[in-house]
């Protein structure tokens, strides 16, 4: 099987995310299943909230660029999802926004999200583990062209879900995400190389 290139991050920056923690598992797991994985922190890419003013008057901010960069350099994404309020979180949706807009009057649109596969993660101290949030963004995300994998995982009280060493304590919730994180790198890898998969 070709090695996938993975794009990994968080909807969220908080200290002490429980959605930051599980995607460092995810990102081992998806190492270990071979993928290669480059994981981000959305704080290093802060971005204004999208204003169609300010990106007439002044274009694409450089982080959103920088962003675009790495969509375009990786065939899969695999994406940690807080809920808010039953949604997606105001950070990931603005990520999600900016990187959707041309760059040049060129560039064909959603070209940063075509031919992309992503796996979706959600951890939360509720018993629902985020999976509210996760159709959320699995709605946006087909809409705009990206290929979700069916297998998602969502991991409930998530602040007593973790060991000392950040892994997480219950087999079977390892087993899943695990499942999960497999699935993403095999259908990245069939989809962008499908004569070698």
């Amino acid at each position: 099987m070709p090695q996938p290139k993975i794009l990994a991050f968080a909807g969220s920056t908080r200290q002490g995310s429980f959605n930051q923690a599980l995607l460092q598992v995810a990102v081992n797991s998806a190492k270990e299943a071979g993928a290669e994985v480059t994981l981000v922190n959305l704080s290093d890419y802060t971005l204004p909230l999208y204003d169609q003013d300010l990106e007439s008057d002044s274009g694409i901010p450089d982080n959103a660029k920088r962003l675009k960069e790495l969509f375009f350099a990786n065939q899969g994404l695999l994406l940690a999802c807080p809920e808010y309020n039953s949604s997606i979180t105001p950070l990931l949706k603005n990520t999600l926004d900016w990187v959707s807009r041309p760059s040049s009057a060129d560039e064909a649109p959603l070209a940063a999200y075509r031919g992309k596969v992503a796996g979706l993660l959600s951890a939360s101290p509720g018993g629902f583990g985020g999976l509210r949030g996760l159709r959320h963004v699995r709605e946006i995300l087909s809409n705009i062209g990206v290929l979700v994998t069916p297998s998602q995982f969502s991991l409930s009280q998530a602040n007593t879900a973790f060991c000392e060493h950040g892994h997480l304590r219950v087999e079977k919730q390892q087993t899943m995400l695990v499942n999960c994180v497999k699935q993403l790198v095999s259908t990245t890898a069939a989809v962008s190389c499908p004569d070698e998969a």
